[in-house]
């Protein structure tokens, strides 16, 4: 999550044989909720087919019921929050959220569950199978959920008016060649996902405007969402053209879907502005974009359309092209400035937006995640490092190239150096972070570092670094290509570091063995 950033602005082959060997687990699910905004409660039903790649015969399949987080001071999430100093103000008032009415069938018999031996993990449940799981086999799960919506004080919750509706379904955790990952939810420390396709049916008021992963297939909502925002993406500067229930019901049914993705997240609010507008990649293909915002004066938000389709675009070039048909960003609650958090298609963006380079960063940065959490399924938790750091580096590119400027430092850059070429611009940000002490090595899982400081400082900063170093060494053009390569061989799977090390030393022909060990390094890079 790129809260921890704004923390900063006062700081300045063998290859083969391993992808022969790779498999990961297949999911699809068909998931119908409402929203009850008076109680702030959902209520919810899914059916997953979950298919077993694996070599291993499942008798069990751990899932996340990530709400239960949010149950008691007792669970992992608010240990970690009350352990963290620089986190202690999110603490000062907050509602609890929980997950209850859970009834597991296996192909329509009643599942056995049991609880996560560690008590703090009450947000993980073990479904038992009835019959054993066999390679290459699918099995059907379904279940009912009701979920309590905690206060916003940690991804997922209500604020202002605000729903964002994230970690909110059952959901299997990773089974992978190291076993399974079913960690509980922290706040430092993100996610590690199975790929899915979805379907899902979101029932609520009719005033609200709504913005989700994947496609809206409500066709007449579609056509409105996209009638105003293009209305409102052609006049920024007058009144903006404001959603209206197209029926008098009071509700109405949307529904979403998306192919191969991580995860599901969706946001909702009354007083959302819509803008819309197309972004036609190099390939010429064209995503549709949107931004939702508050309808406030003055506001950067008018332009965020703009920066939504720049980073899309440039992700594209330098990494590869952005898969998906649309991408969005919403605008998170009005008195809430923790940055932002991604999710596959759409991000929330609760950044000030007192500076239009400051907005298109994080914006950037959080697009960005299409490829470094969503295209590249990491494990976020074991390696931050690859998700945050790799975008980081992209995010300070585009901003050096874009506006000469860069998150960490803001207006601390003096004159002369904004002035450089891009290059020799980037370079003095870099030297100037070589000189910032970051104890922690890259290569430390999330939930080990001391303080959410720390984890910006290792996970984004240092990494940024250290891709730069190597940058210096090879050359730009043969770094983007490096990366192309990666991303075409690992794009839709889970790459772990020695494959990202893989990728580089085919492209670029070279033994990265030196190099590579310094994400164990702590300490700085001299």
């Amino acid at each position: 999550m790129k809260k921890c950033l704004i923390l900063l602005f006062v700081c300045f082959s063998s290859f083969g044989f391993a992808q022969d060997k790779y498999w990961q687990q297949e999911v699809s699910y068909k998931i119908d909720v409402a929203l009850n905004d008076q109680a702030k409660t959902l209520k919810g039903s899914e059916q997953i087919v979950y298919k077993n790649n694996s070599p291993s015969t499942l008798d069990f399949i751990w899932f996340h019921i990530w709400p239960n987080a949010y149950k008691q001071e007792s669970t992992a999430l608010f240990q970690q929050l009350k352990n963290d100093t620089s986190r202690t103000k999110k603490m000062e008032k907050y509602t609890f959220g929980s997950i209850d009415g859970l009834n597991f069938k296996v192909n329509g018999q009643t599942a056995v569950t049991e609880a996560h031996p560690n008590p703090q993990y009450i947000d993980v449940i073990k479904v038992k199978l009835p019959n054993p799981l066999k390679p290459g086999e699918s099995v059907n799960i379904s279940t009912d959920f009701n979920v309590k919506l905690p206060s916003y004080f940690s991804r997922s919750g209500f604020a202002d008016g605000e729903f964002m509706i994230c970690q909110w379904y059952p959901k299997p955790a990773v089974f992978d060649k190291s076993g399974w990952h079913e960690f509980p939810y922290l706040d430092m420390g993100e996610f590690y996902s199975e790929y899915a396709a979805f379907k899902v049916n979101i029932t609520l008021p009719s005033d609200y405007v709504v913005g989700a992963t994947g496609v809206l297939q409500t066709a007449d909502e579609l056509a409105l969402y996209k009638k105003l925002g293009a209305a409102n993406t052609a006049n920024r500067t007058g009144k903006p053209e404001l959603y209206k229930p197209i029926r008098k019901s009071p509700t109405k049914t949307l529904t979403y879907e998306m192919n191969n993705v991580p995860d599901f997240a969706w946001f909702a609010a009354k007083n959302f502005v819509i803008q819309y507008d197309t972004a036609q990649l190099a390939s010429g293909k064209v995503v549709d974009a949107f931004t939702y915002y508050h309808n406030k004066k003055p506001t950067l938000w008018t332009n965020s359309i703009d920066y939504t389709k720049d980073a899309v675009k440039h992700y594209s070039k330098w990494i590869g092209e952005y898969e998906y048909p649309v991408v969005q960003v919403v605008e998170g609650p009005v008195n809430n400035s923790s940055g932002g958090m991604e999710y596959p298609t759409i991000t929330l963006i609760t950044s000030p937006d007192a500076k239009k380079e400051t907005l298109d960063a994080v914006i950037t940065h959080e697009v960005g995640h299409n490829w470094f959490m969503s295209m590249l399924g990491s494990n976020e938790r074991q390696h931050a490092w690859l998700d945050e750091g790799l975008n980081t580096y992209f995010q300070f590119r585009y901003e050096a190239e874009k506006y000469r400027s860069n998150s960490l430092f803001g207006d601390a850059i003096p004159e002369q150096v904004k002035k450089m070429p891009e290059k020799e611009f980037l370079t003095s940000i870099y030297n100037a972070l070589a000189s910032i002490p970051m104890k922690a090595a890259i290569e430390t899982p999330s939930d080990k570092f001391s303080s959410s400081d720390e984890y910006s400082m290792a996970s984004y900063v240092k990494t940024a670094l250290w891709l730069f170093i190597l940058e210096n060494e090879v050359g730009r053009e043969k770094m983007d290509k490096a990366f192309q390569y990666y991303f075409s061989l690992w794009k839709n799977k889970h790459p772990q570091p020695e494959d990202l090390k893989a990728a580089f030393e085919t492209s670029l022909g070279v033994n990265l063995d030196a190099y590579f060990k310094l994400v164990n390094k702590e300490g700085g890079f001299k």
